[in-house]
């Protein structure tokens, strides 16, 4: 192991026990809470399972909100999100599932107070917990674990993308397999297992587009254009949460005109992050993720019949 990342696993492992241990406290909200989280850094698809959960409990009639940290943005403190403002105050996800779900969504860097603010205006609603894996900090009554198929074979940060070890899958309830991830080696004793798949939803993208993004795993956006048909013209890749800048804009369109591209394909995230930008890269195709869950009913009741037996013991 790299020695940097034996560090960083004594530090994150000794934390991980204080809690264990009780040492250290998990503060409750009076809502239930719901956790969506991973292992590793970025591009697991949190964000879409969020999203395509939310979807699921609003066709339910089961009001919730969602607390978020707030990643990438520039302001500081407990937030409600306005979908129609932009990602520098906000951050980019948490505007995007606002826009998505119509509910409300709460930024925080302490997700407690994320949630006391939540329910001192909208009650104690269900929460879900947004990348909250790794904020023991804040109680929860279920814990949703996303893992993809680089994770088993990944290593420690800040070597490898990992921010945990595998064996941290001890503490969650679902285990969601996603990105071709396969069960075998992973800690699933009592666990539930759940799969997704991931794809793009295309429409109204030009012949031969210059492809852009700026996400945790751009090789997989460009592959699944490929896998729905289209066919870059040329493409760029920026890092994850890029803003863009002006100059991004002069390269994205010299771009265009050096590889006779006719359009722009991109990401609803990258869409939230071109900001003022938007309207100088025309014509331009936001394609959203398409999130399919095997057997979400099922998996869905499981999951609150135990948020509730869980809520009302607590």
């Amino acid at each position: 192991m790299n020695p940097l990342s034996a560090i960083y696993a004594a530090v994150v492992g000794a934390r991980n026990r204080l809690y264990d241990r009780r040492m250290l406290s998990a503060r409750r909200l009076r809502g239930p809470v719901v956790s969506i989280g991973n292992v590793s850094v970025g591009g697991s698809g949190k964000t879409p399972f969020v999203i395509l959960l939310g979807e699921l409990l609003k066709a339910r009639g089961i009001k919730f909100d969602v607390l978020s940290r707030g990643y990438g943005r520039k302001t500081r403190g407990v937030l409600l999100v306005d979908p129609g403002g932009s990602s520098r105050e906000f951050g980019d996800e948490p505007v995007l599932i606002a826009r998505r779900l119509e509910v409300p969504v709460v930024v925080g860097e302490d997700r407690y107070a994320a949630g006391m603010f939540a329910e001192m205006k909208f009650g104690p609603q269900l929460h879900l917990l947004d990348d909250g894996f790794q904020h023991r900090g804040l109680a929860r009554d279920f814990d949703i674990v996303l893992v993809t198929s680089d994770d088993a074979r990944g290593g420690l940060l800040p070597a490898g993308r990992l921010r945990e070890s595998l064996a941290s899958l001890g503490r969650a309830d679902a285990v969601v397999l996603t990105g071709g991830a396969a069960p075998g080696g992973l800690p699933l004793d009592g666990k539930f297992l759940w799969r997704v798949r991931r794809g793009l939803s295309p429409a109204q993208v030009a012949a031969r587009p210059v492809a852009f993004c700026g996400i945790a795993r751009p090789q997989n956006f460009m592959l699944q254009l490929r896998k729905a048909g289209i066919e870059p013209a040329a493409e760029a890749v920026y890092r994850d949460h890029h803003a863009y800048a002006e100059s991004d804009i002069r390269e994205l369109l010299a771009l265009k005109a050096n590889s006779q591209a006719d359009g722009f394909v991109t990401t609803e995230k990258d869409a939230i992050n071109l900001g003022g930008y938007f309207s100088a890269l025309q014509p331009l195709a936001v394609v959203p993720v398409k999130m399919e869950w095997v057997d979400a009913a099922n998996a869905v009741d499981t999951m609150l019949r135990i948020v509730n037996e869980r809520k009302n013991r607590a």
